[in-house]
This record gives structure tokens, C-alpha cells and sequence, in this order.
């Protein structure tokens, strides 16, 4: 089990999804998305595994919540940055999580 401290050092925030871009060279069928979490964080890439659900087109604008205080980590050619978070679908296709109303960017959850 974890604390409600160690819970707390876990960074989530709200994002605006940018561009949304292929990423041909993922092992795993995945876009590249540059977030803009505002002015305290700034833009960040990701890279999400979201091409069953979502088209690229539906997916600039959208609002997502973000771990961004992982380590940038290597994927193939790409740095992701931040950990776009979702949940699996009944046939595990990830589904997004995002607020479901406008709030500032960079919010954070607690």
C-alpha cells in the first residue's frame, strides 16, 4: 500500500493536446502529442497509445490529465515527457482522462 504521501508526490495536471502527429516507428501503435500544460510547466511531448479510439484530428484541443514529473523516457526516435493518462476500455483500448469541463491548464489534481 502506498501513503497519502507518496501519493501526493505523484504530479498530475491538465493539458490542451496541441498536435497530435503518426508515430510510424513505435513498437505498439502509438501518436506523438505535444501538450500545453499553461504557463508554470509548459509544453511537453508524449507519446500514447490512443490510434484504436481516436483520430488525430479528434484529439488536438481535447483537455487530458498528465503525470509530469516523471523522468522524460525514451521511446523509439521520440522523448516522451510526461505520462498521458487513460483507462482500458472491455477490450483494453485506452480511453482518456480529462476533466470534463473547462478548467485552467496546469491545474492540478488532488
Amino acid at each position: 500500500m502506498i501513503t497519502f504521501a507518496d501519493f501526493e508526490r505523484v504530479d498530475i495536471r491538465v493539458g490542451r493536446v496541441v498536435r497530435a502527429e503518426p508515430f510510424p516507428e513505435a513498437r505498439k501503435p502509438a501518436y506523438k502529442l505535444t501538450i500545453d500544460f499553461g504557463p508554470g510547466i509548459g509544453i511537453k511531448r508524449s507519446s500514447a497509445q490512443l490510434t484504436t479510439l481516436y483520430r488525430l484530428e479528434d484529439l488536438e484541443g481535447r483537455s487530458v490529465l498528465a503525470v509530469v514529473n516523471f523522468p522524460p523516457r525514451q521511446i523509439g526516435p521520440f522523448m516522451s515527457e510526461v505520462l498521458t493518462l487513460g483507462v482500458p476500455d472491455e477490450q483494453g483500448h485506452v480511453v482518456l482522462i480529462g476533466p470534463d469541463r473547462e478548467v485552467p491548464l496546469g491545474g492540478k489534481l488532488f
